[in-house]
């Protein structure tokens, strides 16, 4: 895994860097997506997670769900147009999973993405990813370890 002023970046997923969410394709056509290490070190201690349900439809950049911590309220935006096929149900009842493991068990929502070919166009992956999000952290001043 790489690291981006101390986040971790994982190189195998996609980034909507701007907007803290990662995105990972599934083998059936699906996305997986959830917030960032970076986001989740920006927000501290999440305290509530609420995704939106199976069956509702999402747009890009509108809200799949919010999150909440002591200091912030906010939403993870869909990084594609498309409809909620699972909402981690694991987070809503531990949302500390976001904090503790926000590239595994602590997703967000799978989506079934309207045009995932057109949408991931406007992403960044790879060493790409990397580059571009460790550029965006230090023009926001945002570090991990502190």
């Amino acid at each position: 895994m790489s690291t981006a002023n101390n986040c971790n970046v994982p190189e195998e997923l996609y980034y909507v860097v701007q907007e803290h969410v990662w995105v990972r394709p599934e083998d059936d056509g699906t996305i997986t997506i959830g917030m960032t290490d970076a986001a989740q070190n920006l927000a501290g201690s999440i305290v509530t997670a609420t995704p939106k349900g199976a069956g509702k439809s999402v747009k890009k950049g509108k809200s799949s769900g919010t999150v909440e911590s002591g200091k912030w309220v906010g939403p993870i935006k869909s990084p594609v147009d498309g409809e909620i096929v699972a909402a981690n149900e694991a987070v809503v009842a531990n949302p500390k999973l976001l904090n503790e493991d926000p590239y595994g068990a602590g997703w967000f929502v799978k989506i079934r993405p309207s045009n995932w070919a057109a949408d991931k166009a406007g992403m960044v992956t790879g060493a790409q990813a990397v580059a571009d999000y460790e550029a965006f952290l230090k023009a926001q001043g945002i570090d991990c370890a502190k």
